[in-house]
């Protein structure tokens, strides 16, 4: 009888690790193009996976830029299934070019109305979150070079900040990028280019990460960093002696968003992990670190996030942007890009 038994039960272990075998094999694996950050895609993908086991995610991570032209670059030979957490800027240029495909995500009627394309039903594309463009100021460094704080984009064409600013460069980060769209929205191309003309003058470097001036000015290297309000939340969390500024006479902002390439043979998958991305789950996930989020009464408390972010996000015209962004990454690299950091 126990031999029997010891026989029953290895045939179950058996069935059992076969049936698991066979559920692993047969898990899709979808190759998900992204530019959130490095912190983030772990609970993202965690929180995916866990509720559908039967898919895996493979991110492909970079900055804004990096990720746009990439994707551009493999226009005739996709190789992503999804997009998940690119710049909706960027998502409109590669709308144009036909690489998205229509696909009104389970649950997106509950989404705010400026977060999902209104120019197509379906949708091409939907929105996660918002990131707005913020200054970094190290307190101690600014008492030690006798520098005040800036409050806004005036502020910094101050000649005592000179060679105290890092900025990222909007060919590479959609941070850099929407600093620029939002400069030249206010103020007019003719005074927008003169400001920034203005600014370079004053600034160090130009950085391919939207995230490393702040770092920057959180370890003190630069006093100053133009970043976005996300990672200067995190710097000042970790306990980095710096300001997260709005700039009080307008923030430059986009959004966070996610498509499914158009042609990919992952259709079914591709559409679930979309289905996730306009969920209650996802957007809580959002906001964790970005206050502003696609779905509606979703707000968590984030520490020492700026209180008034939100009533300074410029009006964003992102069509404008997007018809204009290749226009204006050859002249803002035509005109500064002697002060580029190596790549």
């Amino acid at each position: 009888m126990t031999h029997c038994m010891g026989r029953l039960f290895g045939a179950l272990v058996f069935a059992a690790t076969s049936i698991a075998g066979l559920a692993a094999a047969k898990a899709e694996e979808l190759i998900v193009y992204t530019a959130v950050e490095d912190d983030q895609l772990a609970a993202y993908k965690d929180a995916f996976e866990s509720a559908n086991p039967d898919i895996t995610i493979n991110w492909v991570r970079d900055s804004t830029g990096v990720v746009t032209a990439r994707l551009l670059a493999e226009k005739d030979n996709p190789q992503a299934d999804v997009i998940w957490g690119l710049a909706a800027t960027s998502l409109l240029v590669l709308d144009a070019e036909g690489m998205l495909e229509a696909y009104a995500p389970t649950g997106v009627e509950a989404l705010k109305p400026g977060f999902v394309d209104q120019a197509n039903n379906p949708p091409h594309w939907v929105g996660m979150d918002a990131w707005i463009s913020a200054i970094c100021f190290n307190t101690i460094e600014g008492k030690l070079r006798n520098i005040p704080a800036p409050t806004g984009w005036a502020d910094l064409l101050n000649p005592a900040y000179k060679n105290h600013i890092t900025m990222p460069n909007p060919g590479s980060s959609g941070t850099g990028f929407l600093m620029v769209s939002a400069i030249l929205q206010q103020m007019g191309e003719d005074e927008g280019w003169a400001y920034l003309d203005a600014l370079h003058e004053n600034i160090a470097v130009y950085l391919h990460s939207g995230s490393r001036p702040c770092v920057n000015a959180a370890t003190g290297e630069y006093p100053i960093g133009l970043s976005f309000e996300y990672r200067g939340t995190q710097e000042k969390n970790k306990g980095a002696p710096i300001e997260v500024i709005i700039p009080a006479d307008g923030a430059g902002w986009d959004m966070e968003a996610s498509a499914i390439i158009a042609g990919t043979d992952k259709l079914e998958a591709a559409q679930r992990l979309l289905d996730f991305s306009v969920s209650q789950a996802a957007n809580e996930l959002y906001n964790q670190s970005y206050a502003v989020v696609a779905m509606p009464g979703v707000s968590r408390v984030i520490p020492n996030y700026p209180a008034n972010a939100e009533e300074l996000m410029i009006e964003n015209d992102f069509s404008w942007a997007a018809l204009n962004r290749e226009r204006i990454l050859e002249e803002w690299q035509s005109r500064y890009g002697s002060k580029d950091a190596p790549q």
